[in-house]
């Protein structure tokens, strides 16, 4: 029993240890009231160390009554009012255009309140850091504003929508941040408002029973994955059982097809060739028939 629990804390500390802020579940404690962390994020992509950052909260959930509801992964506010939704997306499929698009605008049904001018409609920025780079021009980052057409004048209706592309790590401030998004040591991150946290998380006892939610996850995840693991050994070896019982199957058809072909007086060389048994197979049968 102790040495399965030896090796269970082995394998907890392991999971733990593999952890980077690419993962949802750890970014999202790696922020959570952390407002120092929370300010170097957006001032980094945004280009603005001037941010303030007033409170930041995880998975903020946005209840919809007409429609769909959303659970947000980081939403933070600075000190000009301003309202930033960070979303960290491994799968392209997670981040479309029009999923930045809703996110936009529940954010605006939720924080106009009623009575409020539209004037009053604070200014939103959704934020999707992506593993690969979905909108596929090979930049580190995309600000996507309304613009007028005719004129290519920017549109300022207080919104914006930018992708950041986490491929691009070079040596630039975004780079820097890039790299840490992936890195797993406290003490290998560029920016130290990050490494206290991670120390913290990693190498604490409360901080590991903070991340009991993230290490069940992985476990189920494991569980899952054994689980398929075995129906696919399951269906392997159900598959060689039924090829084997085929195989017998046709065995029996040809030496009961032999067998007639010898009863009839065919010669050896007819049967090997019509029953597709090999001819010692066929020699065999004879020498039983004729005992």
């Amino acid at each position: 029993m102790q040495t399965t629990e030896v090796g269970q804390n082995s394998e907890i500390k392991q999971v733990i240890g593999s952890l980077c802020m690419m993962n949802n579940r750890f970014m999202n404690f790696m922020l959570d009231d952390n407002k120092k962390a929370a300010q170097v994020f957006l001032r980094v992509i945004l280009g603005d160390d001037k941010i303030k950052v007033r409170n930041v909260r995880i998975q903020s959930f946005i209840q919809n009554i007409y429609g769909h509801s959303s659970q947000l992964d980081i939403l933070a506010q600075d000190s000009k009012g301003r309202y930033f939704n960070v979303e960290v997306q491994r799968s392209d499929e997670g981040a479309p255009a029009r999923r930045a698009r809703f996110y936009s605008s529940i954010l605006d049904t939720h924080f106009l309140q009623p009575g409020k001018l539209y004037e009053e409609l604070p200014d939103t920025y959704v934020i999707f850091i992506t593993e690969n780079d979905v909108l596929h021009d090979n930049l580190p980052m995309y600000n996507i504003r309304r613009r007028i057409d005719e004129n290519a004048k920017c549109f300022e209706d207080g919104s914006r929508i930018i992708y950041v592309n986490s491929q691009r790590r070079d040596n630039t401030a975004l780079g820097k941040l890039m790299q840490d998004l992936y890195c797993t040591e406290p003490k290998n991150l560029h920016y130290h408002e990050f490494a206290e946290r991670m120390e913290f998380l990693k190498y604490s006892k409360e901080g590991e029973e903070k991340m009991t939610d993230v290490i069940e996850e992985y476990a189920a995840r494991k569980a899952e994955a054994l689980a398929k693991e075995a129906v696919k050994e399951a269906v392997k070896e159900a598959a060689k059982k039924a090829a084997k019982k085929a195989e017998e199957k046709e065995q029996a058809n040809r030496i009961e097809l032999a067998q007639g072909l010898l009863a009839d007086g065919m010669s050896i060389e007819f049967t090997v060739r019509h029953s597709k048994l090999t001819e010692a197979e066929v020699r065999e049968l004879a020498s039983k028939l004729s005992a």
